[in-house]
């Protein structure tokens, strides 16, 4: 397989109400020491990436997954801010497009909220597949609509990196993936990443796991970041236990990071998903063994998910948990593109 840019998934949940809905993540200056930290996380995350795009996935990991406080200099967005429009007929004109062209259009308009495009990248995304390249223009749409705070945009980048990437979604595609782990090892962290995106997808979901669990024990600090992205794009609730246990557990601080930024916002998880998470991080906070900033880390997964601020006061955590530990039914939304 051509070699192509890693990808980390990025937002995926609507600002909250108090309490929250079901689907709901909130981003609020609490989260400016887990973004510092993040920008720390970079010296390492760079070297990992093929050389063309490090510019491009520079920027992306300096601003996500976490949204910068107020107080940092936003970045450029990767994408236009137009929020363009399309009409009846250029959809019709975009059917006699080159593959490639027709693939970053109806992302973008994907990521602008153009409810139809998600029904063309459906009933085109498997033609597509071989027929794409990994361009710098797809590369910034692939990491935008990772950032979509709709499940489908995001879900939609998954299928046109695969896509990109000729990889099926069939059992061959993970035994490809899992020979290229095995005998390459300088291609995991992009490897890790696809499989974890292949089993999201529904593809051998139960091996894909168990490779990812395996090398997130790696001794090499590079392959478990790597595998801790693929646990998030995976996504899966089995996916969730082996992230806890990473974000209080493993040796580097980083790969913590990563961990809690998986948990709380980045990834494939829902956001029901990510509630189920709260008593367990509730537990964390009576671990003697995590450090001052593991222990903060906690705290800003839990601010994240719940959209509460109740700082570094575990009782008064506990006792709001406890009167809202059942998530308010999400409002009916007509068929369309979530807002916010």
């Amino acid at each position: 397989m051509t070699a192509r840019p890693n990808h980390l998934p990025a937002a995926s949940e609507a600002t909250p109400e108090p309490l929250v809905r079901a689907s709901a993540v909130l981003i609020r200056p609490g989260w400016l020491a887990l973004c510092l930290a993040l920008l720390a996380a970079l010296s390492t995350a760079a070297g990992f990436q093929v050389a063309r795009f490090h510019d491009v996935w520079a920027r992306w990991l300096a601003a996500h997954p976490v949204q910068a406080a107020s107080s940092i200099q936003p970045l450029p967005s990767l994408v236009s801010d137009s929020r363009p429009a399309a009409t009846s007929v250029e959809l019709e004109k975009l059917t006699h497009l080159a593959p490639q062209q027709q693939a970053e259009r109806l992302l973008d308009l994907a990521i602008h909220r153009d409810e139809r495009s998600l029904d063309m990248i459906r009933q085109r995304q498997d033609a597509w597949r071989g027929r794409l390249e990994s361009t710098d223009r797809l590369f910034h749409l692939v990491l935008a609509a990772l950032d979509s705070e709709d499940p489908r945009v995001r879900a939609a980048a998954v299928e046109i990196d695969l896509a990109a990437s000729n990889l099926s979604k069939s059992p061959q595609s993970v035994t490809h993936l899992l020979n290229q782990i095995n005998n390459d090892p300088g291609s995991r962290s992009l490897t890790l990443w696809r499989l974890g995106a292949l089993g999201n997808r529904g593809v051998e979901p139960a091996i894909v796991l168990a490779t990812l669990l395996r090398y997130a024990h790696d001794s090499s600090q590079q392959t478990r970041f790597w595998a801790v992205e693929g646990l998030a794009m995976l996504g899966t609730d089995e996916s969730i236990d082996p992230l806890l246990s990473i974000l209080a557990h493993d040796s580097s601080q980083k790969i913590r990071e990563r961990a809690a930024c998986n948990l709380a916002r980045s990834g494939m998880l829902t956001g029901e998903q990510r509630l189920t998470v709260v008593p367990q991080l509730l537990n964390l906070l009576d671990d003697d063994s995590l450090d001052a900033t593991t222990q903060d880390l906690v705290y800003a997964v839990l601010h994240s998910i719940t959209g509460a601020s109740f700082g570094k006061d575990p009782e008064a955590w506990r006792e709001w948990w406890a009167h809202h530990d059942h998530p308010e039914k999400p409002h009916h939304i007509p068929r369309g593109l979530s807002v916010t």
